[in-house]
């Protein structure tokens, strides 16, 4: 435990200096050097560093990937990098969602198929709960609380990377994937029909 707590603070420490001064620093003083090609190259370089920082560690490739997003997001050059990797984010998410799909087992699906929809019932009402009551406690409307909490009945991609970390850690067992995977396709799958039917739900409420 000590250990883990140890490079956990490591890598915090990581990511705040690296965030606050070397990288913006870095890409203010390259600023006239830069073609977008050079850097798309430079992002993306930063990004495989990272994620090789955070298996060194003992982390998932996915945090480190995750942690570089953001502080490239923050920098000086956030808006143009977000428009130099534009199409290499659209190859890479086809290729996720693709990847993501395959990994669905229709067998697993018929034999955890209570734990699916149990889980799935409990994503949908207590996250557009929370966000509702969020949203109220912040001081908008009835209206408004609703119709944004039934827009957050869903859990995304990040749940495929906190799956991962459980399972590098070894804290989940590997049946949990699919399961929370196949949750995602669902309820991403329903979120339209919910957000559809907020306004007629705040009536109800109302």
């Amino acid at each position: 435990m000590l250990s883990s707590i140890l490079r956990l603070v490591f890598f915090i420490i990581l990511w705040f200096l690296v965030g606050i001064f070397l990288i913006p620093r870095f890409l203010k003083w390259a600023h006239k050097f830069m073609s977008d090609e050079i850097l798309l190259i430079t992002a993306v370089g930063l990004c495989f560093l990272m994620v090789a920082v955070s298996e060194l560690v003992g982390f998932s490739s996915a945090l480190g990937a995750f942690v570089m997003g953001s502080i490239l997001s923050e920098t000086i050059e956030g808006e143009r990098i977000e428009h130099v990797t534009l199409h290499i984010k659209d190859l890479f998410g086809a290729i996720f969602f693709v990847s993501v799909g395959m990994m669905v087992n229709p067998s697993i699906l018929v034999q955890y198929w209570w734990q699916i929809l149990v889980i799935t019932i409990v994503v949908i009402l207590l996250k557009s709960l929370s966000s509702g009551v969020g949203m109220l406690l912040a001081g908008n409307n009835l209206k408004d609380s609703v119709c944004a909490g039934v827009c957050f009945g869903q859990i995304g991609e990040f749940s495929f990377i906190i799956a991962t970390v459980g399972m590098s850690f070894g804290v989940i067992d590997d049946f949990l994937y699919p399961i929370i995977v196949s949750v995602s396709i669902i309820t991403t799958f329903l979120t339209p029909y919910m957000i559809k039917g907020g306004e007629p739900l705040f009536h109800w409420i109302e």
